[in-house]
């Protein structure tokens, strides 16, 4: 696979377009590992009311507004996106510690 070019290289819309392609990618594969994470937290869970922890999600969301500034861009906007993927994190985390639940 060769590598797209970086944004500032980008002579036509193929260029753009194989850059968003290969980003996606990268960030789907990433993805895999956070979910990974959510896995790790159902099991390691004792309760699944543990699953929603709402300071936590405020201070995920927190951190990628500062890192989102720090580098430019619209920190209302990652916070926007972030909040999604942390519900749908949450989503993930419950339906993981469901199946794992024993039945009494």
């Amino acid at each position: 696979m060769t590598s797209a070019k970086l944004p500032d290289q980008c002579e036509t819309m193929a260029d753009v377009r194989a850059g968003v392609d290969q980003v996606d990618r990268e960030l789907v594969a990433l993805l895999v590992r956070r979910f990974g994470y959510m896995d790790a937290a159902a099991r390691i869970k004792t309760e699944r009311s543990a699953v929603r922890d709402e300071p936590r999600k405020a201070q995920v969301l927190d951190n990628v507004a500062r890192e989102a500034e720090s580098a430019g861009l619209d920190p209302q906007r990652i916070r926007a996106v972030w909040n999604e993927l942390v519900e749908q994190s949450i989503a993930h985390e419950l339906m993981r510690w469901d199946a794992a639940a024993k039945p009494d």
